[in-house]
């Protein structure tokens, strides 16, 4: 009898600790994912200038589908604001590089100014054109502060092929790539800075 019920006691704790165990898990299960995601938002958000900005960019989608460039696709958009104003757009841009796609955002301001960019995945060769992941990297910060018509059109190309820009060493497709993702991007912005910068109510 006296060794059921250390049994059945025994059982008893059991089931607690592991309903006390689940949760506990429940409880934490949103803080985590809230981490993480400022972890993710902190990583992609680094190429917007501190105090930019002050809502969740990330949470602030601009209707753009999947739209095809001549060079690159836009597939996804953010709107950053301050005080209720516009103040950025970030634009995720697909473009074929050597080794296959290479995917940049890339942030403009509401002026039209590239404010830097950044590659959230690539394939290229090894110490070649992957150097083009390397954060911060020196050879993107070139283009910031460059808009559609600064350079003009023609210019946003390498300086082999006419244009303003050097290439990363050893890495000419790749360069090439960025160059008319970025190119693309802000031409895009020019086109549609209407559609991109809603205007508040008041205005």
């Amino acid at each position: 009898m006296k060794t059921t019920r250390s049994l059945v006691l025994l059982a008893l704790l059991g089931l607690l600790g592991i309903g006390a165990t689940l949760w506990l898990q429940h409880a934490a299960t949103p803080r985590i994912a809230a981490e993480q995601r400022a972890l993710q938002a902190r990583r992609l958000l680094d190429v917007l200038p501190a105090g930019s900005y002050d809502n969740h960019p990330l949470d602030q989608r601009l209707p753009l589908g999947d739209v095809q460039l001549s060079n690159s696709r836009l597939l996804d958009g953010y709107l950053a604001t301050r005080n209720g104003q516009p103040s950025a757009v970030l634009l995720r841009s697909q473009v074929s590089g050597y080794a296959g796609p290479i995917e940049l955002l890339i942030a403009i301001d509401s002026q039209g100014r590239l404010l830097g960019s950044k590659p959230l995945r690539q394939d290229e060769t090894p110490g070649l054109g992957a150097r083009i992941a390397e954060w911060p990297n020196a050879w993107l910060q070139v283009f910031s502060g460059k808009s559609r018509h600064d350079p003009g059109d023609a210019a946003w190309a390498l300086k082999k092929d006419h244009g303003q820009f050097d290439q990363i060493a050893g890495a000419t497709i790749t360069s090439r790539a960025v160059i008319s993702a970025l190119h693309d991007a802000l031409r895009y912005f020019d086109e549609h800075h209407e559609q991109l910068l809603p205007r508040a109510p008041h205005e």
